[in-house]
């Protein structure tokens, strides 16, 4: 076996000469518009541990206990610091969210260097010299922005290597200059805001004199001002147009994280046994500074809101992960007696095999509204419709417009964990299916494809890509709205399993969908909705057959898709996923006023 030197990102500085062979811990580490680095090196890279789907999701039912374990222990210890006695699900509704994500990234990042260290001879490893505070969050937005990241990885690996006894020499090198205003960059805020989120501003003071202790508070609500309003009005109240507010900045204490979470519960296994006592070591060094230095701060601000002091109810459809002054303040009120509301945000919900995200609104929901699905394990999740329907007008096919292809994009290195693609490798073969789709098509309607790649690129280079493959496709960046593209097309083409098929299946827009089933895993009972779709050529297991499928039906879609057996699929899945309903407003109006259970 030869002997190589490990490389845990794209970080090119902690890269060894070129004469030396490498081994790189995952393809997280080849940047796709680096090739001509990367290829230099004789390498090899280790074979990543959740292509094997079945132990993904073994392992994920293991990090569901290892995270409820952890959060019973920091539940005791945060309420000893900050001197308060709040309950469990105080605590999940804040700190719920970062320690799932964290604990799921923790894993994957411990088992592949694991894995590296017992598989391969290797020779050393270049770590980055940086100090204690260096990319710990100042809160959960900073989280989202941070882990995804090389610079937080490459930190991440160093603390592993570093609680790890290896037989290698492990070299501290010098932070790159570039790396030194990360964390100034991550706790910068954007001083000015456009007229929009101004005069936002200025409506919400003004509404808010109009506003009681007990009024219901929305926030991010999913349904759009419109409906928002409407709905408001229909519970008797002034409409409030509620808007988020940014954390406290606060300063890293090295001070404030000289404890430890000890777990004296017998673990599954002696593996995981390290990795246990792992994440109860990381976890005072890298806990957001708003839940620990800057709690207080947190708190304070909570207090001086001016938002409802005993609310009826609280209803959000997207605050609930990354916006820490909602959940602090969401928190304390649940605790006084207020019922949360939580609206289905996106797809995949009551479809995925394992998602983390829908296990936790559901546990610190009073009441989860779905767009279709139910849940017999959990009677307060209760199905309504698709929320984005409720303010999107209905839109036509048109007759010669083309065909627009709805791509995703994932970050490089796991994040949290649901039934899709994991990491860099995986996403490279879902583009490889996207290709595959693209290359059978006849030249004539190839060139009438528009891809709108996914916003956040997270180092894809999905543009590059395309261009690599293809001359003759057009590029959207994701910037422009679904709604206008839509609007301009006579099909569209999904290629994940998310929101943008069950949007153009509940305003019934012609549509076809494929992806890999290996990646993206049904739970049980699931399997039947999606045969009732492949049977009438909407859902395809093959890139190869859905683009068939387009070809065929390319000059007369219509005549397709307004079929009765595709109009009964259609309709037979939407009302358990994408429902539409004829009274929006009154099916909330009753939600929110029908007794908690």
């Amino acid at each position: 076996m030869v002997a190589r030197f490990l490389v845990t990102t794209a970080i090119e500085d902690t890269w060894p000469a070129t004469d030396v062979p490498i081994l790189f811990l995952g393809e997280w580490c080849r940047l796709y518009d680096r090739k001509l680095a990367w290829q230099k090196y004789d390498s090899k890279v280790v074979p990543y541990h959740w292509d094997d789907r079945n132990k993904l999701y073994n392992d994920y039912q293991y990090l569901r206990s290892v995270y409820e374990s952890s959060l019973s222990l920091l539940v005791d210890r945060l309420n000893t610091i900050h001197n308060c006695e709040y309950s469990v699900r105080y605590w999940r509704i804040l700190v719920g969210p970062w320690l799932g994500y964290f604990i799921q990234a923790l894993f994957d990042r411990w088992f592949m260097l694991r894995k590296a260290i017992t598989s391969y001879d290797i020779l050393g490893v270049n770590v980055i010299d940086c100090r204690e505070d260096h990319l710990v969050s100042n809160d959960m937005v900073d989280f989202l922005k941070a882990f995804v990241d090389d610079s937080w990885n490459e930190m991440m690996y160093g603390h592993v290597l570093a609680s790890t006894t290896v037989s290698f020499n492990i070299s501290n090198i010098p932070r790159p200059n570039r790396e030194a205003a990360i964390r100034k960059a991550i706790l910068c805020r954007a001083s000015s805001s456009s007229l929009k989120r101004s005069l936002a501003k200025q409506v919400s003071r003004f509404l808010g004199f109009f506003s009681g202790n007990d009024s219901y508070f929305f926030l991010s609500s999913y349904l759009g001002i419109k409906n928002d309003f409407l709905l408001q009005l229909s519970l008797g109240q002034v409409p409030q147009l509620w808007r988020p507010i940014d954390a406290p900045i606060s300063g890293y204490s090295t001070a404030s994280r000289q404890w430890k979470l000890s777990n004296t519960e017998p673990s599954l296994t002696d593996s995981h046994d390290d990795f246990q006592n792992l994440v109860l070591n990381l976890i005072p060094k890298h806990i957001p500074i708003a839940y620990l230095e800057g709690y207080p701060l947190l708190q304070e601000l909570t207090k001086r809101l001016q938002w409802p002091q005993q609310p009826k109810t609280i209803f959000t459809s997207n605050s609930y992960l990354s916006d820490d002054v909602f959940k602090a303040w969401t928190g304390e009120k649940v605790e006084s007696g207020s019922p949360l509301v939580i609206g289905q945000h996106g797809g995949s919900f009551g479809m995925s095999r394992w998602e983390f995200t829908e296990e936790h609104q559901i546990a610190i929901a009073d009441k989860f509204i779905t767009w279709g699905w139910c849940d017999k394990m959990h009677k307060h999740v209760i199905p309504i419709a698709n929320l984005k329907s409720f303010s999107r007008p209905s839109i036509m096919p048109r007759h010669n417009g083309g065909a627009l292809l709805v791509q995703a994009a994932y970050p490089r290195y796991s994040y949290h964990m649901y039934s899709s693609p994991v990491s860099a490798n995986q996403w490279q073969s879902y583009f490889e299916d996207q290709c595959r789709f693209v290359s059978a098509l006849p030249s004539s309607i190839r060139e009438n494809v528009l891809v709108r790649m996914y916003m956040t690129d997270y180092g894809c280079n999905q543009r590059l890509r395309w261009m690599d493959n293809f001359h003759d496709v057009q590029l959207d960046d994701g910037s422009s709205p679904f709604s206008r593209l839509i609007a301009h097309s006579r099909i569209l083409i999904s290629t994940y399993n998310a929101t943008s098929y069950l949007e153009s299946l509940s305003m019934n827009f012609p549509t076809i969908f494929f992806w890999n089933q290996a990646h993206w895993e049904l739970r049980d009972g699931i399997q039947p909705y999606f045969d009732r779709l492949k049977s009438v050529e909407i859902f395809h297991e093959s890139p190869e057959n859905a683009a068939r499928h387009l070809a065929e039906v390319w000059d007369n879609v219509s005549e397709w898709w307004y079929s009765a057996d595709v109009q009964n699929a259609v309709l037979y899945f939407s009302e358990n996923f994408s429902r539409s309903t004829d009274q929006p407003i009154k099916r909330m109006r009753d939600i929110f006023l029908s007794r908690v259970s």
